[in-house]
């Protein structure tokens, strides 16, 4: 009797996680809104606090590059999805949300691509010579997570620590449209671009502690990524020193006090997050981290 040939078994589709039901916060956060925001915020923020006025284009321009640029991110690392491998432990809500409205996503960065090109003559010559370097530099990371590393493994494996990019990336996008204006701030803001890319690297470390607990941390999590993560109430006291010590250096000096207290006030709720991160659900506490950085709201009154 022949012996019948058993065919694998076809992959089984890991089931989605977004809640049926979502809160305005959490849809702030996985319509990919949440850095957008923060990132705008910031923009107009650091040019407030210097006492520069950025015309309108300048923080929409911002706005829709930020939102392209995460939706795609989170639409690249929702392809798993429809590999042939398990992908429950790489993916979290926002990547199921956006696999789920894929269409709507890619129609939605379309047009605001267009936007973009549309407001791109009205951005400062000088801040769109500094935004294409970061530009380049960004689209290299890209293929570097994305591309390069699908080819060699089939899997996305950070080559790089990510927490330290995305911090890096995304504070220098902030202060383009300011030293562009003035040129003669790009070395004393320098301080303040470091610390405020410290707390954008922190807020991805808490956000990669809380969906990955120890001892469940993958294997392909960059040394530095680990190391990080068991210090992180160290590194939020570091940020919250950093902030104290650089607020009494430059009063009445660049930079501006109230940008070091800001991201001493982010740091804090951060921290504080960690604390209580067990009594919230996990898509509101994603969403929570980055409305923890919004403390630039606060400084509305002092910057008049």
């Amino acid at each position: 009797m022949a012996t019948a040939t058993h065919q694998p078994a076809p992959p089984t589709k890991p089931a989605d996680h977004t809640p049926n039901r979502q809160s305005l916060l959490s849809l702030w956060h996985l319509l990919s809104l949440d850095a957008p925001t923060v990132a705008t915020l910031w923009t107009w923020f650091i040019a407030s606090a210097n006492h520069i006025r950025l015309p309108f284009s300048s923080t929409l321009a911002m706005s829709i590059a930020v939102w392209m640029l995460y939706a795609a991110d989170r639409l690249l690392d929702a392809r798993l999805l429809d590999a042939r491998y398990p992908a429950e432990e790489d993916l979290e809500a926002r990547h199921y949300f956006h696999h789920r409205h894929r269409t709507t996503f890619l129609t939605g960065i379309v047009l605001a691509s267009i936007s973009l090109a549309i407001l791109l003559p009205r951005l400062a010559p000088q801040a769109i010579h500094l935004y294409l370097i970061l530009g380049v530099l960004l689209a290299g990371y890209f293929i570097l997570i994305h591309v390069t590393a699908s080819l060699i493994s089939g899997r996305t494996t950070h080559r790089l620590p990510k927490e330290i990019a995305v911090g890096i990336f995304f504070a220098a996008a902030t202060f383009i449209p300011t030293v562009a204006r003035r040129p003669d701030l790009r070395l004393p803001l320098l301080p303040a671009a470091l610390l405020f890319a410290t707390l954008c690297s922190l807020n991805c470390l808490f956000i990669y502690a809380w969906e990955h607990p120890a001892p469940h941390v993958p294997s392909r999590a960059h040394a530095t990524t680990r190391l990080a993560l068991r210090h992180l109430p160290f590194l939020s006291i570091t940020i919250l020193t950093a902030s104290a010590i650089l607020i009494c250096l430059t009063q009445n000096r660049q930079p501006p006090w109230p940008i070091p207290f800001a991201c001493a006030l982010s740091a804090l709720f951060l921290l504080l997050l960690h604390r209580r991160r067990h009594t919230l659900a996990p898509i509101t506490l994603r969403a929570a981290a980055d409305l923890a950085l919004i403390t630039p709201l606060l400084f509305l009154p002092f910057l008049k």
